[in-house]
């Protein structure tokens, strides 16, 4: 048998032959991992991207969603305002339309009173029967005249009618009547001033041939005693109750 002879040139040719092929190995794994990673970068990176994608749109709609509703509630807001000044202006036309409220031509002497001797009257504190309406109030209640005229009498003594009534005042009121008030313990006007109906005139009292504090009431047809007429029954015919 002849025996195998290994060569030394034949061994290294071998052994780098070995290398190579193992370098080549090498190189093929780390070429293949590299490629291996970038496909994994490649179909990770859509995936981020989709999911950014879809935050914007959903942002966007939010934004927008929001920005509608505010425009819807301004709107609304515009629309309530602008229905208020219509039913504010409507009501404006309406009250202007109205006619004005007119003033009440005939008053009351006095504001509150207990009604007391009335008209025609019989009783031993004047000469034949009551001439007027008699209001009792404390003294010192203020007394308005009835309707708006000129003053022709005022002062003591009746103011020309007598004793009798006290403190007086009579106001002519150019119908044909006039309105006298008597036992007053104060009198605020004179004659020949105008007064309004309503303005005050003088304050009740006790003076004269009184029994205690009440305005004395009349309605005449003259300034002068004697022509009076029942006070009760012309203030109804003017709207004032007794």
């Amino acid at each position: 048998m002849f025996q195998r002879v290994t060569s030394r040139s034949f061994l290294a040719s071998h052994l780098r032959t070995r290398a190579a092929v193992l370098a080549a190995g090498v190189g093929v794994s780390a070429v293949a991992g590299v490629g291996i990673a970038a496909a994994a970068n490649d179909t990770a990176a859509p995936t981020a991207t989709t999911a950014t994608s879809t935050t914007t749109v959903q942002d966007q709609a939010a934004a927008q969603a929001e920005a509608t509703q505010t425009k819807a509630a301004a709107a609304e807001k515009a629309a309530a305002a602008e229905k208020a000044a219509e039913a504010k202006k409507a009501a404006e036309a309406k009250k202007a339309a109205q006619p004005a409220k007119k003033a009440a031509s005939w008053v009351s002497p006095v504001k509150s009173y207990t009604p007391s001797a009335s008209f025609a009257q019989a009783g031993g504190m004047w000469q034949s029967s009551h001439s007027g309406q008699d209001y009792a109030v404390p003294n010192g209640t203020e007394v308005v005249a009835t309707h708006g005229g000129t003053v022709v009498k005022a002062g003591g003594n009746g103011a020309g009618d007598g004793p009798a009534y006290g403190n007086a005042v009579v106001v002519n009121h150019g119908d044909g009547t006039y309105s006298q008030y008597a036992h007053l313990s104060q009198v605020n006007v004179q004659p020949g001033q105008v007064v309004k109906t309503g303005q005050k005139i003088a304050l009740s009292g006790n003076t004269g041939n009184s029994s205690g504090p009440h305005l004395h009431f009349e309605i005449r047809t003259s300034p002068n005693y004697g022509s009076a007429i029942d006070p009760v029954k012309f203030l109804s015919g003017k709207g004032v109750k007794l």
